[in-house]
């Protein structure tokens, strides 16, 4: 059993990694202790599934604040339609891109050269051409390992 101090700071790690509030992240880790299999993992992979997420790892935005200002301000689709919403659970199967106006960008363009040297995503079919990806399947705990999350110790916190 780790100390609280250890524990704290895991859960902070991860709020800050994917940019959330105190109150999201409790909602999250709730949903993922109602799901089938392990909670710390469901926990991660819904916070991977994030619009925000998925727009950074996709490299289409520089960095998860930048890909959550892109979805805020209306400049990314899901399937053609426009998501303002960086919680929006991207599922299996959905294409999300950048509008077209935005393709001259010049963030957008830094960030796509940027993630051209950055290896792919498993779960992420990207058209960085076109600024765009599909999700063809759901991310796996394996697939998430920047930085380092002990999930675990973010269960134990809150099983107390």
């Amino acid at each position: 059993m780790a100390g609280y101090g250890l524990q704290l700071r895991e859960k902070q790690k991860v709020k800050r990694t994917y940019g959330l509030l105190e109150r999201q992240f409790r909602n999250y880790f709730e949903k993922a202790v109602r799901l089938k299999g392990p909670s710390g993992e469901n926990l991660i992979i819904m916070l991977e599934r994030r619009l925000d997420n998925v727009v950074w790892r996709a490299g289409l935005a520089s960095s998860r604040a930048q890909a959550r200002q892109l979805v805020l301000h209306g400049h990314v689709r899901i399937n053609g339609k426009k998501v303002n919403i960086p919680s929006y659970q991207v599922n299996v199967g959905e294409e999300v891109a950048i509008k077209d106006k935005m393709h001259e960008n010049a963030m957008i363009l830094e960030a796509r050269n940027v993630a051209q040297s950055q290896s792919a995503v498993p779960w992420l079919e990207q058209d960085r051409e076109h600024f765009k990806a599909r999700v063809v399947a759901l991310p796996k705990r394996e697939d998430v390992q920047t930085p380092p999350i002990n999930e675990q110790l973010i269960v134990e916190l809150y099983s107390k």
